[in-house]
Parts: structure tokens; C-alpha cells; sequence
């Protein structure tokens, strides 16, 4: 596993950066069982994948990551595969109690590190640099843009170092998917 520190400072607490995480995961279970069995996996907007499809993606990425991240072994377990609805929501909250478990196991310092996910380095055809930093980084740049307006509204001379402090993090925030 190649890791690499990086020096920030928190932006958010790891149990509420978790609380997010996990309220958009409830929203997605809730999406999940909206849907009727025979849409889950045929039904697709334009030229997007099936919502099943993008489910069966986000539940064998999201508990291996946390994994990987606690462990530095980064395995997926499961396939793809389209499968009925109720194992899917079985296998989604599976994956919720897992990340929960895991996610208090991980060290504070790895939240300052840069990880190569599941083996892939930058540049090969499946590609996922995935960083605990780089969720915190998006955050930071986000709030950076909100004070880089704000202050060069109000002090137009400290705009300068505001926007090297934005590139800095935004320099931060590439988390790279390529397929």
C-alpha cells in the first residue's frame, strides 16, 4: 500500500464526517427500496448505468474502503452482479454495521494520508485514489472559497494568499476514477 502524510488540519471530526457519510447511505437504502424489483436493474435515465447497478458499486467499494483503510488490505469480496432487491437492502445494511465497526478502529494519523485503493496505482485503467484527506480537503476547499470571497470583498489585499490557500487544497481534493 503506498501512503504518503499530508498536513492538514482537521476540518471536521471523524464521527461527524461518519454521521454525514452514513446519512447519505440512509438516503441511498431509502432509494433502494422505492424502487420495485423488476426497475432496480432495467431502469436507467439516458445512457446511466442502472440504479442497481451503481448500488452493487457503492456496496462493494464502501466497507472494503473502510477496511482497507484500517487494515492497509484492500479486497473486495463480492461481485457485481444484479440480485434481488431484498438482498441487496440485506447486503446494504451489512455493509452499514460494518462500516460503523470499522470506522472506530481507524488511527487519527490516517486521516492525514494519502492511500492507494484496492491496488490500483494513478494512471491504469481502473484507477481509485481514495483518501480520508481528500473528503476533508473537499470540505476545507469548499469553506476556502466561502472565506476567499468573503475576505477579498472585504480586505481585497489579503485575496492573494486566500487563493494560494484554495489552489492548495483544491490541489488536494483529486480523487481520480478512471474505467
Amino acid at each position: 500500500m503506498s501512503t504518503e502524510m499530508v498536513p492538514l488540519a482537521l476540518v471536521i471530526p471523524a464521527s461527524a464526517l461518519l454521521e454525514h457519510w452514513q446519512g447519505h447511505r440512509r438516503l441511498t437504502r431509502r432509494a433502494i427500496d422505492t424502487f420495485s424489483e423488476d426497475q432496480l436493474f432495467s431502469f436507467s435515465i439516458g445512457s446511466m448505468r442502472p440504479f442497481g447497478a451503481m448500488v452493487m458499486e457503492m456496496i462493494t467499494m464502501a466497507e472494503p474502503m473502510v477496511r482497507g483503510i484500517v487494515t492497509g488490505e484492500w479486497k473486495q469480496s463480492l461481485t457485481r452482479e444484479a440480485r434481488p432487491k431484498e438482498e441487496i437492502l440485506r447486503l446494504w445494511d451489512q455493509s452499514t454495521e460494518k462500516i460503523n465497526t470499522l470506522w472506530a478502529q481507524i488511527p487519527p494519523d490516517r486521516f492525514r494520508q494519502h492511500m492507494t485503493a484496492f491496488g490500483n496505482t494513478l494512471g491504469s485503467s481502473t484507477t481509485c485514489c481514495c483518501t480520508l484527506s481528500t473528503m476533508r480537503s473537499i470540505i476545507a476547499a469548499r469553506d476556502m472559497s466561502t472565506c476567499e470571497r468573503s475576505a477579498s470583498s472585504r480586505h481585497p489585499s489579503t485575496s492573494g494568499s486566500n487563493a494560494a490557500r484554495l489552489g492548495h487544497y483544491r490541489k488536494r481534493q483529486a480523487i481520480t476514477l478512471s474505467y
